[in-house]
């Protein structure tokens, strides 16, 4: 049965948003740069937060604000993932989650290896935990971005502590395999480190994609990893702030259990209601429906950049929003996002900021109307012409 895709709001809607992608730009600038969609919010989440708004529900968030049980049960409707609820618990976002795992889990000092091009908070969460950032890139087949697996065991026989890993990848859309992430868990329990796994891009796989939560990947992963995810990408919540650390082993459930309570009284009570919300099977129509929509936009961009902008390089990703696109034959430096919000009133994410790797590169962010894909891209292919 063919589902209906999700409409965008308006234009002149989406510039009342007081958020960074609406604010950052003037209003001829077409904003394709953060993650964030301009899609309504799912019914579920409005009557939430319109309840929330209209008994003055803004105090403190609760111990038990139904997150867990929530997250269980969508995790093994959408993924089927078998957790338990007390493997599973809240802080304020996944960054912040990052930094209190590794906090828990290096020594001041450890190098923590990342896989650019990569997130670029990446780079900075790691030295606010103490750690020192190494970089052992992903390998671009040709035909799909994968982890360097021997590099990645490489750095850890040098001494590296930690592997902080993005599934599905930030930029690329990668879906990691199991057997990838499989042998990733064994070599990380054979050096006796740590793997934390960013997942908050996994309600957004596409089809024909299957995403392995990395706990699930092998039994040596349920013993190295934590996984810490949100439904703020998918469900464009990130002004709330609400991430979940989830574990799959008495040892590191443990220790996710005995860090400070402040970590979870970080998060935002609007942020575990629309969680929860969320994560209810009633919204569950309208996930299918914005990835339809997505599929559909992933698709037209790849026949817009043929027509409009042939010298580019673009591989569909299997999950998300968000294109990673190679513009280095069009000789506008290392950073033709630059070049482009000058020349053509597009914003983009800079390549760069993704690492070394990304030079030549941007991210655009085509979760939005297809018509503005179609007129971001002709801009940018007119740029090109002129």
């Amino acid at each position: 049965m063919s589902i209906a895709p999700l409409d965008a709001l308006p234009l002149e809607t989406l510039r009342r948003r007081s958020s960074t992608k609406w604010r950052t730009y003037p209003e001829h600038v077409i904003p394709m740069f953060v993650a964030e969609t301009d899609f309504p919010l799912a019914p579920p989440i409005t009557a939430a937060l319109r309840e929330a708004v209209e008994i003055g529900d803004t105090g403190y968030t609760p111990p038990e604000p139904g997150l867990r049980a929530g997250f269980v049960e969508f995790a093994k409707r959408r993924f089927g993932w078998e957790l338990e609820p007390r493997r599973v618990r809240s802080t304020g976002d996944v960054m912040m989650g990052v930094v209190e795992l590794l906090r828990a889990t290096i020594a001041p000092g450890d190098r923590v290896i990342i896989t650019p091009p990569v997130y670029p908070p990446f780079s900075m969460c790691i030295p606010e935990a103490g750690g020192v950032v190494e970089s052992v890139p992903l390998v671009d087949t040709g035909e799909s971005w994968q982890l360097d697996l021997d590099g990645i065991e490489a750095a850890l026989a040098a001494g590296a502590r930690a592997v902080l890993l993005c599934n599905p990848h930030n930029p690329t859309g990668t879906a990691h395999s199991r057997e990838s992430l499989a042998r990733l868990a064994a070599i990380a329990k054979a050096h006796d480190a740590v793997i934390v796994s960013d997942e908050i891009h996994a309600p957004l796989v596409h089809p024909g994609t299957v995403f392995t939560p990395f706990l699930t990947a092998s039994p040596d992963a349920a013993a190295v990893g934590y996984a810490v995810t949100s439904a703020s990408k998918a469900f464009n919540l990130a002004g709330l702030k609400c991430a979940l650390m989830v574990t799959a082993d008495d040892r590191t459930t443990a220790v996710v259990e005995g860090l400070d309570p402040e970590v979870e009284w970080r998060t935002g009570l609007f942020g575990a209601l629309a969680g929860v919300a969320a994560f209810d099977e009633a919204s569950d129509a309208w996930l299918d429906a914005l990835l339809a929509t997505l599929d559909g936009n992933r698709r037209l961009l790849a026949d817009l950049l043929a027509e409009h902008l042939p010298l580019a390089r673009y591989r569909m990703p299997d999950a998300g929003f968000l294109a990673w696109i190679d513009l280095s034959a069009y000789g506008w430096g290392d950073d033709p996002a630059e070049s482009i919000l000058r020349g053509a009133d597009v914003a983009l994410h800079h390549g760069p900021h993704f690492g070394d790797e990304g030079r030549g590169y941007v991210r655009l962010n085509f979760g939005c109307d297809s018509d503005l894909v179609r007129e971001a891209v002709q801009r940018i292919g007119s740029l090109a012409r002129s």
